[in-house]
């Protein structure tokens, strides 16, 4: 199933998303989606507001009643609105797996979330898309996978230089080579005198 909102290049919501099927009332004459952004024009009539805007572009009379319609007088229904927002929707990635059901007002929040979601790789250089419950276990495996050593040395490190970096054990070294100088340099002094 493709994108709901995709797939419905008009203005109103696929009717096909929702848990239970939307009332009549509620359908936009000219898209046959579920009302988004319901407007009222003069006669009555609601529309998408997408939708009558662009029927007014070529015509400029109500599709259903075919009397007058001045743009200036479509108002927003803002108490509908919410009402649509409110009702049941099924994610968009069911095909996938998802069986989640929310509000319709919810599904942007739910969309960022949603283990189902198809997402890109988010490693630089990676052109895979996968769902975002399959992306801990692709970032094992990804050849473009790099993050900066969790000790905090600052290193860059892939999947091949983790398994072999120890800053510890190079800090260690280095502090150690210094105490080793800074020794020498002491005992070098103490002898000068």
């Amino acid at each position: 199933m493709a994108d709901p909102e995709a797939s419905n290049q008009s203005g109103g919501y696929d009717v096909e998303q929702f848990v239970d099927t939307p009332d009549y009332d509620l359908i936009c004459t000219i898209c046959q989606g579920v009302l988004k952004c319901p407007v009222r024009a003069a006669c009555h009539h609601i529309f998408c507001k997408k939708c009558i805007l662009q029927w007014l572009k070529r015509q400029e009379t109500c599709p259903c009643c075919r009397k007058s319609v001045n743009p200036s007088l479509i108002f927003v229904m803002f108490k509908l609105s919410k009402s649509i927002g409110r009702m049941k929707v099924k994610c968009k990635n069911e095909i996938r797996g998802c069986s989640e059901t929310f509000s319709l007002s919810e599904q942007y929040c739910h969309s960022m979330t949603c283990m189902y979601e198809l997402i890109p790789c988010p490693y630089q250089g990676c052109r895979v898309q996968l769902l975002r419950r399959d992306l801990d276990t692709h970032a094992r495996h990804c050849e473009h996978w790099r993050q900066p050593c969790h000790m905090g040395c600052g290193t860059i490190l892939s999947h091949r230089t983790q398994a072999k970096h120890n800053c510890y054990k190079q800090l260690r070294q280095e502090y150690e080579a210094r105490h080793r100088n800074h020794r020498a340099i002491a005992t070098a002094l103490q002898r000068g005198r």
